[in-house]
């Protein structure tokens, strides 16, 4: 129970954070100042700092010695991993726990009427992903030396990116339907130098069914929860993984992580969360792990393997051309 009160209050403490704008200077782990923190969100010091004390005594926050200097402590990544899942089932989703009777009576009128915030499922989803699912991916295409890489639903492309800053001799395309997120993209590229090495292009992944040259001659084809939103028809993620597995090279693989759905021990908890919540607020039936597995070998793969991510019910799909 103690436990459960940390998770809790952690949670809590840093989604106040993320609605300040002070979560990626946090996120970020190096020594910050009040006063640089005061001009990054545009907010007065006091308030700031009756915050910052509050995270300084639940031990997320350390005072450097220097007057008005602070550095997150040595276990936030941690702490806020954990939170991640309490900030993502409560907060992004509140809209559909709040107006719970209204999808349930009329899901498309009540969709049309009470949206998620996208800022809130993105930060969620991040401070989960990070450890949660992102990293299986991230490993698998790192040790494969593949040098042209293609994110589908790459949002603002902090996967690709950081491969890319790996290895000087990898391009890759993000692909994504968000203008935001494409822009986002560019942006980051930029600061990280490697813009003259990614290509950003605005497009839904169906597109993929008529149009390949968004992964012609990839080695990886990576891609993080995107695919569920084209699962259910079976017709259109057929094509879409075959059209993945034309384009890629020769000894190309697709690594796609996404959830199965009620997945069962220990995972039970959240993966029966996560599931529900797809389908009934969301209109998105996962599959369970043999519907997925089935789906890469009715589209040609010649090999389809399945590793389990530490996201509960997160499953890391290897599928080789």
């Amino acid at each position: 129970m103690d436990k459960a009160a940390d998770i809790a209050a952690t949670a809590a403490l840093l989604q106040i954070g993320a609605e300040l704008g002070v979560d990626q200077t946090l996120d970020a782990g190096d020594v910050f100042g009040i006063d640089e923190l005061a001009r990054h969100t545009d907010l007065p010091t006091p308030g700031l700092k009756q915050y910052l004390t509050a995270l300084v005594a639940a031990g997320l926050v350390v005072e450097t010695g220097a007057a008005g200097h602070y550095r997150p402590a040595d276990d936030y990544a941690d702490r806020r991993y954990e939170a991640g899942y309490v900030s993502w089932s409560v907060g992004a989703n509140y809209p559909f726990i709040e107006h719970a009777r209204s999808f349930l009576a009329d899901r498309d009128g009540a969709g049309r009427v009470h949206s998620r915030d996208g800022r809130r499922v993105a930060v969620s989803s991040r401070w989960v992903g990070e450890r949660g699912f992102y990293q299986g991916v991230y490993e698998h295409v790192r040790a494969s030396g593949a040098r042209r890489i293609t994110d589908l639903g790459a949002g603002a492309g902090r996967l690709l990116i950081k491969l890319l800053l790996e290895d000087p001799a990898r391009t890759g395309v993000a692909l994504d339907i968000s203008g935001a997120a494409c822009a986002a993209a560019k942006e980051a590229a930029v600061r990280a130098g490697v813009e003259d090495r990614l290509e950003v292009t605005e497009r839904p992944i169906e597109s993929l069914m008529d149009d390949i040259s968004p992964v012609d001659g990839a080695d990886a084809v990576q891609a993080c929860f995107v695919m569920h939103d084209v699962v259910e028809d079976d017709t259109v993620f057929r094509k879409v993984l075959a059209g993945c597995r034309e384009g890629l090279a020769p000894d190309g693989f697709m690594a796609v992580v996404d959830a199965v759905s009620y997945a069962p021990g220990r995972e039970r908890k959240f993966s029966a969360l996560f599931t529900y919540l797809h389908a009934n607020f969301m209109d998105i039936r996962l599959p369970a792990e043999h519907e997925w597995l089935r789906k890469f070998d009715a589209a040609g793969f010649s090999s389809v393997t399945c590793v389990p991510q530490p996201m509960p019910g997160s499953r890391l799909f290897i599928a080789a051309k």
